[in-house]
């Protein structure tokens, strides 16, 4: 492994990185005032794992084989893209279905519960190849090929940085479960929380969609 002061400057890197709004960030805040804190939490969780995912993957060399190829890198960038706009939208049109029906505006529609929205995270994050971009990018610069093991060096440091960005989006779960609980005494806000949590994962995912390789 790096020596310890390496360990320490990798550390105060990672941890600036994770607190440092992203689009992570904004997706974990748009699902909690959506569906609420448990989904949040939920979601935070699942974009850790799916970050884990991009972290081993990238240890074993797949995703610099994905982002060397234009094909691979658009397919996979395009698929995400889609699914984070298909998301907002469906965020979208049941705050708009639920107030239509005279709801009170928190959700009269069925929440998609903690579950899915782990399993929701788990793909966005998975599905975003910016995130194994920003792995390539960042961690072999604290990998020290002279100790040897350079692919548990990978993994062990991207643990790290998913844990700390993990912490970062539960912070902002609770944070963001506090304000929707304030406003549940008013549908109207609530509605509009909604609905700005749909179109702000549509934003995502059109930014997604609009990125490009790191070798363009």
């Amino acid at each position: 492994m790096p020596d310890p002061s390496q360990l320490v400057l990798y550390f105060a890197a990672a941890l600036l990185l994770a607190v440092t709004p992203g689009p992570g960030i904004f997706y974990v805040a748009a699902r909690t005032l959506a569906g609420g804190r448990a989904e949040g939490v939920a979601s935070s969780l699942g974009t850790g794992l799916g970050g884990m995912v991009h972290v081993l993957a990238g240890s074993l060399g797949v995703s610099a084989v994905v982002l060397a190829s234009a094909e691979l890198f658009t397919t996979l960038k395009l698929i995400g893209a889609g699914y984070l706009v298909w998301l907002g939208y469906r965020t979208f049109q049941a705050a708009r279905r639920d107030a239509s029906a005279g709801g009170t505006g928190v959700s009269a529609t069925r929440p998609v519960g903690p579950r899915r929205a782990f399993r929701e995270g788990v793909l966005v994050e998975v599905l975003n190849p910016k995130t194994g971009a920003f792995f390539l990018a960042f961690v072999p610069q604290f990998v020290d090929p002279a100790q040897g093991h350079v692919a548990l060096q990978f993994v062990v440091l991207g643990f790290v940085s998913v844990a700390l960005n993990t912490l970062a989006d539960i912070v902002v779960a609770f944070a963001a479960g506090g304000i929707r609980e304030g406003a549940a005494a008013r549908p109207a806000l609530i509605r509009g929380l909604r609905e700005a949590s749909g179109a702000a994962m549509i934003a995502l995912g059109i930014g997604l969609a609009l990125a490009k390789r790191p070798a363009d």
